[in-house]
């Protein structure tokens, strides 16, 4: 059974991206160690991520993850992915499919429109957070406020 991993950074304010769903901030900034991240991506066969986030990944790096099985998840049937194909269907139901088959791990990239739900069925197996050094001040947040647990 492959593992489902979050793989990604947040701002020190939390954010995820910026309020326009921009990652320039992220592409502008030094976070983690390239060793780390090519030791992480060699434990994935399949990329996960929603349609915004891949229009903006594809922006700074270009091919996007090769020799990867790219899924990007669009409510537009017509979306042309080059590096991988589009998916309309429920993004849980589709990862719990692909999480039994006999296939290797599994990464979410984001974003925060996918991530939610993928979170509140808690599907998650091990989450990788780096923390870059700015403060957005705004933007979408990997978390949402909420009460903290008794």
């Amino acid at each position: 059974m492959a593992k489902i991993f979050f793989y990604g950074a947040v701002s020190l304010d939390g954010y995820l991206s910026d309020v326009n769903d921009g990652l320039q901030w992220l592409f502008d900034t030094e976070v983690g160690d390239k060793l780390t991240t090519d030791a992480f991506l060699d434990t994935v066969e399949t990329v996960v991520m929603g349609r915004i986030t891949y229009e903006e990944a594809r922006k700074y790096v270009q091919p996007l993850y090769p020799g990867k099985d790219v899924v990007v998840f669009t409510h537009n049937t017509n979306f042309d992915v080059q590096e991988g194909f589009a998916v309309s269907e429920d993004p849980v139901d589709y990862l719990r499919k692909l999480k039994e088959q006999p296939s290797g791990n599994i990464w979410v990239v984001g974003g925060v429109n996918l991530l939610k739900n993928i979170i509140i069925a808690d599907l998650i197996d091990e989450w990788w957070i780096q923390i870059a050094p700015v403060l957005l001040g705004n933007g979408k947040r990997l978390f949402e406020q909420s009460e903290p647990a008794n």
